[in-house]
């Protein structure tokens, strides 16, 4: 007995290294995690957000319609060139994923002023996974015709949770 218990510790202490460091996080507010975000040049490992750590770092507030929805909508998100600015990211692809590991790339170029946000929040309430939520990524697209296009809409992931920097 003895000697599975010496084993079963030591093979614990093996596996610390392999399951890596805990995240950096970006949450202050002791919410749930709702966006992971890896591969970037300025952070070593993942940086986790909640809801309010995203707010924090800015919102903006886009009305638009969709090919999604009825009727315009008012989204509330963090403007993607601001959340890579904070990260250091200034060029590269991201890959976008879901809660269901559906993947797109979104190259940095789109993160600019007046484009994408990161959206938490519709009219004013949370986005429950239900609602295509926690996050989803919404480019203004009544504003600006480019935005009308499929490559765009399927740039448009929802129930985001995490975005890896790649070169």
């Amino acid at each position: 007995m003895i000697r599975i218990g010496t084993l079963l510790t030591a093979l614990a202490v093996l596996a610390v290294p392999v399951l890596g460091a805990p995240a950096a996080t970006a949450a202050s507010h002791e919410e749930e995690v709702v966006l992971t975000v890896t591969g970037t040049t300025a952070a070593e490992g993942p940086v986790a957000y909640d809801r309010a750590a995203l707010a924090d770092l800015g919102s903006e507030t886009v009305t638009t319609t969709t090919i999604w929805t009825e009727g315009p909508q008012v989204f509330t998100g963090v403007p993607l060139h601001i959340l890579l600015d904070s990260l250091g990211v200034t060029e590269g692809t991201l890959l976008a994923s879901a809660i269901n590991d559906y993947t797109v790339e979104i190259p940095v170029t789109d993160a600019v002023p007046g484009g994408p946000i990161v959206a938490y929040a519709l009219d004013g309430e949370p986005m429950s996974v239900r609602d295509k939520g926690p996050l989803w990524i919404i480019y203004p697209y009544d504003t600006n015709p480019e935005y009308q296009s499929e490559v765009i809409y399927a740039r448009s992931i929802w129930q985001l949770d995490r975005i890896e920097v790649t070169e």
